[in-house]
């Protein structure tokens, strides 16, 4: 049988991307990419990065507040976001000329259109092209919905964020998990009055419920109104606003809405169903630990799978799909103990098991300390950091690190090398600590604060 193409990736996200560039400069095998949009796919053009950029800009005001703390002369002045958004924008080109540079020169044929399915071994463009290849890539990511209620179309999602001609004076986020969180923090951080709706009990689900309910009190003392138990019932026109009917029986005016309630995969229309591929409840692409469908022929990384949603994650898939497709290195993506972090004011980091589930596993002993930190101690903030671990009883293995405040994401990517490791709290103990530091906190608390 004659193919195009060894690989045809439908999707230039990061999972993609990279299973593209790999089989085509490490394997040195025939490789076509489609992308419908642009190159870099979410996380590269309307999250993850430009997510990252806005936090920040909205952190700015308390650095600046610091200074003025620590003996220096300076004012904020007002934040510009039209010129914070012009130099987003060029950012976001240039990181999407260096992936298409890195796919090009790894010989990668880049295809600017949408690819469907045909059958097992063809995809066809949206122009018509057709191309048979031996192996299939789906990595078409997720997309954020709003839910379908009266007035759902006056919302917009995290993917509208970005692009806003002017910052509203009231936000509404909807909405309990990473985005949600994040961006209430940001818009926050840039002066506007944010109100944040959750129709569960607390933000952060699935987070460990100490550190949830901390970053929760931090975001309520900068002055986001968070109500929990709440959702919106109708949104309707109001003048040059928008009136939120809530299900606590508030009724409100804001400029903006946005929804974070959810994402889902981007599965809609690419054929698979005539494939006798069966799609999950979510319309996820269901795969086995090798990251292949049902039709042999047929792989999904990514997002579109609904696994574990992250961009690093998708990168692990698509590296590992190349090195058991092409290379001749068998290699499952290991999904456990892959560390987390929310960019919201302040940073949650977090790895392996909460406190909860470790609960539910056997007895655990927990050590726990909350302080303040201290570069905003002259500053008067109320802030404070927490920084956490859940200790297995009999073991003394270290099953998960929680940390809450500035830099929790690069100090968690540390404390996942050792718990990945299976270091122990005696390994912990034994490290020297980093003096006068927030991360020594973790090698020199020595009492459980909790114990069974």
């Amino acid at each position: 049988m004659n193919f195009d193409y060894d690989l045809f990736v439908i999707g230039g996200g990061s999972g993609g991307v990279r299973a593209a560039r790999i089989a085509a400069a490490e394997a040195g095998v025939r490789v076509g990419l489609a992308e419908a949009s642009r190159m870099g796919g979410t996380c590269v053009i309307r999250g993850c990065v430009p997510k990252k950029l806005m936090v920040y800009a909205s952190g700015f005001p308390d650095e600046i507040a610091d200074a003025r703390a620590n003996g220096w002369d300076v004012t904020a002045g007002a934040f510009d976001w039209s010129r914070f958004r012009a130099a987003l924008a060029t950012e976001l080109d240039r990181l999407e000329g260096a992936y298409r540079a890195t796919l090009r020169s790894a010989g990668v044929t880049i295809h600017d259109a949408r690819a469907t399915l045909v059958d097992a071994h063809t995809v066809r463009l949206a122009g018509g092209a057709s191309f048979r290849a031996r192996h299939i890539l789906i990595a078409t990511g997720g997309h954020p919905f709003v839910p379908d209620f009266p007035g759902s179309e006056l919302a917009v999602t995290s993917n509208e964020m970005f692009q806003l001609e002017s910052l509203p004076k009231r936000a509404l986020l909807v909405g309990g998990g990473f985005i949600a969180c994040e961006f209430a923090g940001i818009l926050n951080g840039l002066g506007v009055q944010v109100t944040q709706y959750y129709r569960g009990a607390q933000i952060l689900r699935g987070f460990d419920d100490e550190a949830r309910a901390h970053v929760a009190a931090a975001m309520r003392a900068a002055g986001i109104d968070i109500h929990v138990g709440t959702d919106v019932l109708e949104l309707t026109r109001a003048g040059d606003g928008i009136h939120a009917t809530a299900t606590d029986g508030s009724e409100r005016v804001f400029d903006l809405v946005m929804y974070a309630t959810g994402r889902r995969p981007n599965t809609a229309g690419l054929g698979l169903e005539s494939l006798g591929l069966r799609l999950g409840d979510r319309g996820e692409v269901p795969v086995d630990d090798w990251s292949q469908t049902a039709v042999p022929s047929i792989y999904a990384v990514g997002d579109v799978t609904d696994r574990v949603n992250l961009t690093p994650v998708a990168i692990r898939e698509g590296h590992a799909f190349a090195d058991t497709v092409f290379l001749g290195r068998p290699t499952r993506a290991d999904h456990s103990l892959v560390p987390m972090a929310v960019f919201t004011r302040p940073e949650l980091g977090a790895v392996g098991m909460t406190e909860e589930a470790a609960r539910a596993r056997g007895p655990v002993l927990v050590f726990s300390t909350s302080f303040r930190p201290m570069k905003s101690m002259f500053a008067g903030r109320p802030d404070k950091v927490l920084m956490k671990l859940v200790v297995d009883q009999a073991s003394r293995r270290v099953l998960g690190c929680h940390i809450v405040g500035p830099d929790a994401a690069e100090m968690i990517q540390l404390a996942a090398v050792a718990i990945r490791m299976g270091a122990t709290k005696e390994d912990f103990d034994r490290t020297v600590a980093v003096h006068p530091t927030m991360a020594e906190e973790l090698v020199t608390m020595r009492k459980p604060t909790r114990v069974g």
